[in-house]
């Protein structure tokens, strides 16, 4: 083996321990052990402590793909205390829980599991009491996981508009704003529904800057979209033609003031509620750093907040790693090149393969 070939074979095996790094900085039971804490007595989650004594019942709500481990994480710690709970997680995304129901469902495309998962957290939430302690976990995948279509609307209806709104490139941040105004759990209304009980809700963050109303379509933090906004969304990708009547209408009534839009900051119900990020995009990105620097290279990390086409964006990574090798600008060799954030796949043909693969045959081509 010729010392090009081991470098190469170097560098491959440091860049999986890289990327495995910034795993590990958010593993879902980690990330809650590391975040709450319980001395038998009281429950102590960020800078905010819960005496459980005070509280009637303590159940656990939530949805994601990671929630299952983060809820088994929560059992293990106060395990007895817990009186029940309902959480919806992806198919095969699981755990051994022995007071939380668990309910698998559909993702990214919303079914019935979901809507059957997210009926039965509104109800328990609906017949909570003020001396009751919620503690809501939410992960990446919550807004699919948690689908209860408003008044009038269908699953159908939700479905067919989010495929809509995947295949043209819409971003996260733009799907979830018409998640929010077409369900009766997200922006919001979950909080709503809990209130006036206590409200903890711990989330791990897949959203690009980490908006709290953005991430799972924010179900427990106030609102800052609008109907209006939903429909700036179908023009900005002139795609009003190709959504559901229904959707439009429901919509059109929100505008009206016909349905009340979802609830605002300065909202009393948010009056008993607190939201932590666990984890994110931003921790995974500084564990990733730390590792690179250990392993012997100079990091460039560029974003956390990186968005748009994944094409586009990988021919900008791919032209920096070129100027790297040619001039040691931005920073010399051995180099290591650090982003975050969600890019976009516009969907033209039947391809097979996800963002991450665009990406790297993109930067490899270019």
């Amino acid at each position: 083996m010729n010392s090009e070939s081991k470098t190469i074979s170097t560098m491959r095996r440091n860049a999986v321990e890289i990327f495995y790094a910034a795993i590990k900085a958010v593993q879902p039971g980690a990330a809650i052990k590391q975040h709450c804490k319980f001395d038998g007595k009281t429950l102590f989650i960020g800078h905010r402590s819960y005496h459980l004594a005070r509280y009637k019942n303590l159940y656990v709500l939530g949805a994601g793909k990671a929630t299952a481990p983060m809820a088994a994480a929560i059992e293990d710690m106060i395990d007895e205390k817990i009186t029940g709970g309902i959480i919806t997680v992806k198919f095969d995304h699981v755990a051994d829980l022995k007071h939380i129901n668990l309910i698998e469902a559909g993702h990214p495309i919303p079914d019935e599991n979901g809507i059957r998962g997210s009926s039965a957290i509104l109800n328990l939430a609906k017949n909570l009491e003020k001396d009751d302690l919620i503690l809501c976990l939410i992960s990446g995948g919550g807004s699919a996981l948690m689908p209860f279509p408003y008044d009038g609307l269908t699953l159908e209806d939700k479905q067919d508009t989010i495929k809509i709104l995947l295949s043209c490139g819409a971003t996260i941040h733009e799907i979830n704003t018409i998640r929010k105004h077409i369900s009766k759990i997200k922006g919001g209304r979950l909080a709503q529904a809990v209130y006036p009980a206590t409200l903890v809700t711990l989330i791990l963050s897949d959203v690009v800057g980490d908006d709290l109303d953005v991430i799972a379509s924010g179900p427990t933090v106030p609102d800052s979209s609008s109907f209006y906004d939903c429909k700036n969304i179908f023009h900005r990708y002139n795609i009003i033609d190709k959504i559901p009547k229904n959707i439009l209408n429901h919509i059109e009534s929100g505008i009206l003031g016909e349905i009340d839009e979802t609830p605002k900051p300065h909202d009393p119900v948010f009056d008993r509620t607190y939201n932590l990020i666990i984890g994110s995009n931003v921790e995974s990105l500084m564990s990733a750093k730390e590792k690179a620097k250990n392993l012997g290279y100079n990091v460039l990390l560029l974003s956390s907040m990186i968005e748009g086409e994944t094409r586009f964006i990988a021919q900008v990574h791919g032209a920096i790693a070129r100027e790297i090798i040619k001039t040691g600008n931005p920073l010399p060799l051995p180099a290591c090149i650090l982003s975050g954030g969600e890019t976009t796949v516009t969907i033209t043909g039947n391809g097979l393969g996800g963002r991450n693969q665009e990406f790297a045959l993109s930067a490899s081509i270019d």
